[in-house]
């Protein structure tokens, strides 16, 4: 298991967390790099499909980041967000995918750390779980 390298899929929000994905490389803070960012405009436009998408399509876990609760720059992205990653949660237990392996967080454009805290933590907690059997 410790050869175990994790597929990551991270969605980040334009504004603020993909911001805060490129502070992080400019101020060459080091973060595990086994993960690949899918920027979109706004966490409220990541489809529960893309999700699903992404673990059948190989992901052993996926990260979805936004602004922070109240800062969204699309007024109410990230409550949508919410909502939604609460009830995928449900959704891919039915599917037998432990829900350890989706997580959101609220990371705006100034917290470059906390975006490599983040991943690292993440990654870490994928490598624990071990590979995904895929969607049964």
């Amino acid at each position: 298991m410790q050869d175990f390298e994790p597929n990551v899929v991270v969605f980040c929000c334009r504004w603020c967390s993909y911001a805060a994905a490129d502070l992080a490389g400019t101020s060459r803070m080091t973060a595990n790099p086994q993960f690949v960012v899918i920027r979109t405009m706004c966490s409220g436009r990541i489809d529960p499909e893309f999700i699903l998408d992404a673990f059948a399509k190989g992901a052993d876990g996926v990260l979805v980041t936004g602004c922070h609760p109240g800062d969204c720059h699309y007024v109410n992205g990230n409550y949508k967000t919410r909502r939604r990653m609460l009830l995928l949660e449900e959704v891919l237990e039915q599917f037998g995918i432990d829900r350890k392996r989706l997580r959101c967080e609220w990371i705006s454009a100034s917290e470059g750390g906390k975006f490599v805290k983040t991943i690292d933590e993440f990654i870490g907690t994928i490598k624990k779980l071990g590979p995904i059997d895929g969607i049964k």
